[in-house]
């Protein structure tokens, strides 16, 4: 398989938002995570880094 886990890092440290994302996409300013079962989740946010061995998608906030 192929998904990764969203994080999203702050000021504070990092947050898992999403396990087994299969699609990351822009719409605006938000980036729509979808999930393997079809959920999304909408966030205000930037792509920092995608470690794709890793699995790994690292989201940080525009005010960061």
């Amino acid at each position: 398989m192929c998904e990764a886990h969203a994080y999203l890092i702050r000021d504070s440290g990092q947050e898992k938002v999403m396990e087994n994302v299969v699609r990351v996409a822009y719409e605006g300013e938000q980036i729509v995570l979808t999930d393997l079962f079809g959920d999304e989740m909408r966030l205000k946010a930037r792509i920092r880094e995608i470690a794709l061995l890793e699995h790994k998608i690292y989201l940080e906030s525009p005010e960061s």
